[in-house]
């Protein structure tokens, strides 16, 4: 088959972002498929692609994959109302893609919403089949964050995504909340799998020799790490909160360090600073291969998120794939899927949120206890060999696409 696949943050395993879709799109192309991919620009990826935008975009292929990469720049910084133009624009743009060029099934994957526009007119226009990818549940996520309160603009987030699950052949859900989110929208189970973000056991390898240390720490330390974006969902406050918490009580050897950027990274900067957080250490995003390295450097992984419950069940985090990979114990602040499968596996301890004592309580009993760890990290790997290796996901997803033509 030809697969036009869009996919606004794409990257490659040299840029800074996810790269499930990387890793689909070779899995595809591995078993024969042609893949086109069309993305925008992102401050943190690396499309592979270099050179001068010509009428707006540029061309070629990487490791097999032909890229369209349109140039619309797009960042975390940017405000509610811009963010919102590039994601329209995006979604144009790639519609008219989308009915002009030639392939067999056309595959989006979302946030933003608007991700749906291309398969919506694909499917409506030209007949062509559309597999939709549900990342993130819009608009209920932004409306319990309070992000979106403008009535007439959630009312259309919400009839966008009524038709793009309707428009859709089949769907994709990285989380059990976001397959029952489906669900409630009247879309039958058999038209939905999940299939989670995956693990990258050849990369997030634990116990290697070429661990990264950073500047700022003591060879004894103990460091929490988490990496990802800096912005409202994922709630930081609540760990500066638990590091105002070791600092009171003079626990000056647990080091946290944030890695990654994002539009309340400034503000989270100023904080530590203006409280004397000194066991707070901020680095910017970096490529997913130093990444782990940096990883296999560290302790805890820290799973952390705003206190909303459409997120206990209605999210997939790259961060904690990475995390078990790397047979990191985990650390984590809201209930949900993931806290079940990390009291299941013992893999880590899972907190009450908005409680930085009990944060801070964990962070010192792991520090105290690393014999524990050990075993924590071990059953953290065996996680990820069990269920969430993504070379077998990335197997099921082809078989699921290569579905569509005969479901």
């Amino acid at each position: 088959m030809d697969i036009l696949y869009f996919h606004q943050y794409f990257s490659t395993p040299d840029g800074a972002g996810g790269v499930r879709s990387y890793e689909n799109a070779r899995a595809l192309i591995n078993k024969g498929h042609k893949v086109i991919m069309v993305c925008g620009v992102v401050k943190r990826a690396n499309t592979g692609l270099s050179g001068e935008f010509r009428n707006g975009q540029r061309t070629g292929f990487v490791d097999g994959i032909e890229v369209i990469e349109l140039e619309l720049p797009y960042s975390n910084y940017d405000n509610f109302l811009k963010r919102g133009v590039t994601f329209i624009r995006f979604a144009f743009r790639s519609l008219k893609i989308a009915l002009t060029l030639k392939y067999d099934l056309l595959f989006a994957t979302s946030t933003p919403l608007t991700a749906g526009l291309p398969g919506i007119g694909a499917s409506l226009l030209r007949r062509k089949p559309f597999v939709f990818e549900v990342r993130d549940l819009w608009p209920e996520l932004p409306r319990e964050m309070g992000v979106i309160t403008n009535p007439l603009v959630l009312k259309a987030m919400d009839i966008l995504e009524w038709v793009s699950y309707h428009s859709a052949k089949k769907c994709v859900g990285l989380s059990p909340g976001i397959v029952e989110g489906i669900k409630r929208r009247g879309i039958p189970a058999e038209k939905i799998v999940m299939i989670p973000n995956g693990c990258d056991l050849d990369l997030f390898t634990p116990n290697a020799d070429d661990n990264l240390r950073p500047e700022g720490v003591a060879e004894n330390d103990f460091v929490a790490i988490f990496s990802g974006t800096h912005g409202i969902a994922n709630g930081l406050d609540a760990v500066l909160d638990a590091a105002a918490e070791l600092t009171r009580r003079q626990r000056n050897d647990i080091k946290i360090l944030f890695v990654g950027d994002g539009r309340l990274k400034p503000a989270l900067v100023k904080r530590a600073a203006a409280e004397n957080l000194n066991n707070c250490i901020f680095l910017d995003f970096i490529p997913i291969k130093q990444l782990a390295r940096l990883q296999r450097g560290v302790d805890v992984g820290l799973m952390i998120l705003a206190n909303v419950p459409a997120f206990y069940y209605g999210t997939s985090p790259n961060k904690f794939f990475d995390y078990i990979s790397a047979g990191l114990p985990i650390l984590n602040n809201y209930p949900g899927w993931l806290a079940d499968l990390i009291q299941q596996y013992k893999c880590g301890l899972a907190v009450p949120p908005s409680d930085p004592k009990a944060f801070a309580d964990a962070l010192e009993y792991m520090a105290d206890h690393r014999d524990e760890l050990v075993e924590m990290g071990k059953n953290a790997r065996k996680l990820a060999e069990q269920e969430f290796d993504r070379k077998n996901l990335a197997g099921k997803f082809v078989e699921w696409l290569e579905g569509v033509g005969v479901g």
